[in-house]
């Protein structure tokens, strides 16, 4: 039995810039065999059993040969699997797509292309350059730039390409800048005509350099401008300036480590991708059925004898309603009970089933829950209070000093989750992690665990790192374990975060 490759295009960086067509493939592979220029978040779509190959540079090792790598493709293929051949930007843009699509046919081994979105023209796209303006030019050119100028029979005709298009975009093309810029200028090009360098384009780390024909080598040496980036030449270039978008956005720059569960973690990173920043999920809790179920479901059962039911979470209310659709209680039985909520986020999921909150406090603690019910409840009444295992019992004690009968049982369980410690610590021991953010206490304290775990000091580790937290009894827990924190969120929700970090310097 034969598999099937998909040579798939990830687009130029930026993991939302992935097709359709592209994240179906992944979410189907059997085999991903991925380089340096696709963005590893890609990855998290794929199946929990994929096989995970890089075949990219790193710094100890060169990548595989082509030639190893179309044999890898055909190996995997001829196995019966499904393979995923993962590459920057578009497979048959200067992305050894012809190649690997040739191989497949030697063999007979069936393949389809799914296009990817080319860096030629998102990446100047996100640097405020259109490759094409009515006002500058009417044609554009892409080439590529790795080509030496001691290489016999070079394939780019430089005399013609000077000044055949308005426009050029030349990939790969930093090592040799000085040898492109020689040649434009030699077949004709002005020294004046503006230039501009896109590194990394489309990622939090996008940075841009511009210049002209004459000077942007000695400013490339200057500020040690790397590859991999996009050179692009033409007046177009005057409009980065202007229309400069994506490098403006208030995230840009920053990657924020993620810990909330992974079932919770999107709406997050979404939040902060679409501010420019990078969202890094680093799961430290996760959310699971209660260890104690039987006394969950005795509650449920009694359901018709409470007069409040108190939500203080989303994921209270989440596991609740599932669970008696797996009991199959009608939640009719619940009409005599007011309820009450924390959170305007609980409240809504609420409302989202049908139930209207009657006590909702302004600020989203149990204290002040409990001086907000104060007016409502009386002695005797009976409460039911299904929330996390670890929650704090103030709530509940409070309640009961009012001579309440309160019912606390646990919706749900969270659990410490330990991930790749290592990895993070690496992150972070290189600067590459800017910003952590906490949104509840047992994320604090599962995310130090795991550290010293990993045998690190984290104080240290985390010197220069900023803290945000989505409320004052999180940031306080943060202030207990010895770390500083930088922002509290104002409204303590996701939403309040988010404003939170963009307060960020």
């Amino acid at each position: 039995m034969k598999g099937i490759v998909y040579l798939v295009g990830a687009g130029p960086g930026d993991p939302g810039l992935i097709t359709v067509n592209g994240l179906r493939a992944i979410s189907k592979a059997d085999v991903i065999i991925y380089d340096r220029l696709a963005n590893p978040q890609l990855l998290k779509h794929a199946k929990q059993d994929v096989e995970l190959i890089y075949v990219g540079k790193l710094p100890d090792r060169k990548g595989l040969k082509q030639d190893d790598i179309n044999h890898l493709l055909v190996e995997k293929a001829k196995k019966g699997l499904v393979v995923v051949r993962l590459k920057g930007g578009d497979p048959f843009v200067f992305g050894r797509g012809g190649e690997e699509a040739e191989c497949c046919v030697e063999e007979g081994i069936p393949f389809e292309v799914i296009p990817g979105i080319t860096s030629a023209v998102a990446v100047p796209a996100y640097a405020g350059i259109p490759v094409t303006h009515r006002d500058f030019n009417a044609s554009f050119s892409i080439v590529t730039g790795r080509e030496q100028p001691e290489k016999n029979g070079s394939t780019v005709s430089w005399d013609i390409l000077a000044n055949a298009t308005e426009t050029l975009v030349i990939l790969m093309g930093v090592k040799s800048l000085p040898y492109i810029v020689e040649q434009l200028t030699k077949y004709g090009r002005d020294s004046k005509t503006p230039i501009a360098l896109i590194r990394w384009g489309t990622r939090m780390e996008q940075e841009s350099i511009t210049g002209t024909l004459g000077n942007i080598v000695q400013k490339v040496e200057e500020n040690d401008f790397r590859s991999p980036a996009v050179i692009i030449v033409g007046e177009v270039v005057r409009l980065h300036e202007k229309l400069s978008w994506f490098e403006k956005k208030p995230l840009f720059g920053k990657r924020v480590l993620v810990t909330r569960a992974r079932s919770q973690s999107s709406e997050l990173s979404e939040k902060i991708e679409a501010l420019g920043g990078e969202a890094l999920e680093f799961p430290v809790i996760r959310i699971v059925p209660p260890k104690q179920q039987e006394l969950f479901d005795q509650s449920l059962y009694r359901l018709d004898e409470f007069d409040w039911v108190i939500f203080t979470s989303a994921n209270g209310v989440k596991h609740f309603f599932q669970r008696l659709l797996e009991l199959e209680i009608d939640i009719r039985r619940m009409a005599k009970a007011r309820i009450a909520a924390i959170g305007s986020k609980t409240a809504e999921v609420l409302k989202e089933k049908g139930l209207l909150v009657d006590v909702l406090p302004k600020e989203y603690k149990a204290e002040t829950l409990v001086e907000s019910l104060r007016p409502y409840v009386k002695k005797g009444e009976k409460i039911l209070l299904p929330r996390a295992n670890i929650a704090r019992k103030i709530l509940a004690d409070e309640l009961e000093k009012i001579g309440c009968e309160v019912f606390d049982v646990a919706a749900y369980d969270t659990e410490p989750e330990m991930g790749d410690a290592g990895e993070i610590a690496r992150k972070l021991e290189d600067g590459q992690i800017h910003v952590l953010t906490f949104t509840s206490s047992s994320t604090v304290r599962n995310f130090v665990q795991v550290l010293r775990t990993a045998g690190k000091d984290v104080p240290s580790l985390l010197k220069d790192v900023r803290i945000v937290c989505i409320g004052p009894i999180t940031a306080q827990t943060v202030t207990e374990l010895g770390l500083e924190v930088d922002r509290v969120a104002e409204t303590y929700t996701i939403d309040g975060l988010v404003e939170a970090l963009k307060q960020l310097p």
